[in-house]
């Protein structure tokens, strides 16, 4: 089964599936804030650099599984395998996208 996502949301799923974080302008906005495992890394220089390192560390894979809208926010719940404890699991990934762009994205 496979959901639709909005544009931004898709192409980030194939940035974090394919590492290619040299691509990570094209669906974050120049100012945008990622929080995950208990770091904010702001802007897209910050953000190339997690999800570089991110894959180095759990070589991981996102597989889309639902997508619902709460309070202004994309909700992706997703499954997150790779190289760390109790893989797989489920993950909501948490969007705010603007202008085509995602603003901010927290993971958990």
């Amino acid at each position: 089964m496979s959901i639709q996502l909005p544009d931004p949301i898709e192409r980030y799923v194939q940035i974090a599936n394919s590492g290619t974080p040299e691509a990570v302008p094209e669906c974050f906005a120049a100012d945008a804030i990622v929080r995950d495992e208990g770091q904010t890394y702001e802007g897209v220089a910050a953000i190339q650099n997690w999800m570089a390192t991110t894959k180095k560390k759990y070589g991981h894979t996102v597989t889309p599984l639902e997508l619902a809208e709460h309070g202004g926010q994309s909700v992706l719940k997703a499954r997150l395998a790779g190289s760390f404890p109790g893989s797989p699991v489920t993950v909501n990934f948490n969007f705010v996208v603007a202008g085509g762009k995602i603003r901010s994205l927290a993971i958990g």
